[in-house]
């Protein structure tokens, strides 16, 4: 048992199955489906339409990395976690619903749409992610979060193969969908918003918030603002929180932009028609799934920080491939790397982040986690739509990533796992 008590196989079952909801938004929207359908489809042109995806990209992250730390020490406060989880959620079912009316050319409008659906779904991840630590032992946080992440591609796979089948594949799309105007494709996004609605149910109904350090009433913003600024003035007996944060910042901004500009890639640089982006991302869905699951054992045994360094390795020769790869064959083995490598990086970070964060702070911190995930998140995306219009070339858009990925691995080697789960006192728990 963990210090909140909060324990149980079906707790931990009903925490996981949130990835389980939530991931075919990035895979059908953000990353396989809907990203390439507005460049190729919605937007004048695809080097204009990646363009404006890095800008749309550019703006979440911007607005996550501002709303992030504040929404989580006023979460901590006030005891809104769970609330909070259920707005975002709900917004950001909301404005996928709506991405299904953007027709083609209505640039805008999608851009849009996306742009608030992007926001509460990384806004709900804050408070989702402020969970682990209380549902996991600390012996067993990598597994328990290799289990959600490994979850969360299974979602993301079976959701992907439901679109192929029923409204992508079929000459005749299933429900009384067309292929006129590409409704079958928007479709998609309908799939995803009831998908996102029914599975995270079991997460609202079954796992419970701590509410043990909750302000009294009339307190709730004094304490949220008194928190933050505790935080920041004592960051000097978190600082492995700091490092790693700081090294986050760099290795994330990388991934992100490979999620979101990974569909794209493929569709403009190798010709992915919507049915190869499917089963490129279920190809991808089952390696990163396998990769979270079995690589949250190697999690407990090596610990965060060297599981980060080996996924961070493998994503760096990945993005290398995949900028020289002359053919889909060699682009297929640099896809495959990196759904290898994604899995594990996303579930160890969160695992290292959880072992860091002080009891009665999980908001908070993993409102700085997310931060770290934003802040410069903007930067990878933007530099893609610079570099991809400059030299009229994705390759030149995708090389960026290379350079975030090295970067954060040199400021991860500074990082000391032990000191830092010793300041969180989670050993003492």
């Amino acid at each position: 048992m963990n210090s909140t008590g909060i324990t149980g196989k079906r707790v931990v079952g009903a925490w996981a199955l949130y990835d389980f909801a939530n991931s075919p938004f990035t895979t059908l929207v953000v990353t396989f489906i809907y990203a390439a359908y507005f460049t190729q489809a919605i937007a004048p042109d695809a080097i204009r339409g990646t363009a404006l995806w890095s800008r749309g990209v550019t703006i979440t992250a911007i607005a996550v990395a501002l709303l992030s730390p504040i929404l989580g020490a006023l979460a901590d406060r006030g005891g809104y976690r769970k609330a909070f989880l259920i707005l975002a959620t709900g917004v950001c079912i909301v404005g996928t619903v709506a991405l299904y009316w953007a027709l083609p050319g209505q640039t805008l409008r999608a851009l849009t749409w996306f742009v608030v659906a992007n926001i509460s779904f990384e806004m709900g991840m804050v408070f989702y992610n402020a969970f682990l630590p209380d549902i996991a032992p600390p012996e067993r946080i990598g597994r328990i979060s290799g289990f959600g992440w490994g979850l969360g591609y299974i979602g993301g796979l079976l959701a992907l193969a439901v679109a192929l089948v029923t409204l992508v594949g079929p000459e005749v799309p299933w429900f009384g969908f067309s292929k006129q105007g590409g409704e079958n494709i928007r479709a998609t996004n309908l799939l995803v918003a009831a998908w996102f609605g029914a599975f995270s149910l079991p997460m609202f109904l079954l796992v419970k918030e701590d509410r043990s350090a909750v302000s009294a009433r009339g307190q709730i913003l004094a304490h949220t603002w008194r928190q933050l600024s505790a935080t920041f003035k004592e960051i000097r007996q978190y600082r492995q929180i700091l490092r790693f944060l700081v090294a986050r910042l760099l290795y994330n901004d990388g991934l992100v932009t490979v999620f979101a500009f990974g569909g794209i890639y493929a569709a403009g640089t190798f010709g992915f028609d919507m049915e190869d982006m499917l089963v490129f991302g279920i190809v991808l869905n089952i390696t990163a799934g396998l990769g979270a699951f079995f690589l949250g054992f190697l999690d407990d045994l090596l610990g965060g920080k060297r599981t980060l360094q080996i996924s961070v390795v493998g994503l760096i020769v990945a993005t290398v491939v995949a900028v020289w790869a002359p053919n889909r064959t060699w682009f297929w083995v640099a896809g495959i790397l990196i759904g290898i490598f994604a899995g594990p990086n996303q579930s160890a970070s969160r695992s290292l982040m959880g072992r860091f964060v002080p009891p009665d702070k999980e908001n908070e911190f993993f409102g700085f986690f997310a931060f770290s995930g934003k802040f410069t998140a903007f930067l990878g995306p933007f530099l893609l739509g610079v570099l991809t219009q400059a030299f009229n070339s994705q390759r030149a858009g995708i090389a960026v990533v290379l350079v975030l990925f090295v970067l954060g691995l040199t400021l991860l080697a500074t990082v000391d796992e032990e000191e830092g789960v010793a300041a969180a006192g989670r050993n003492e728990v």
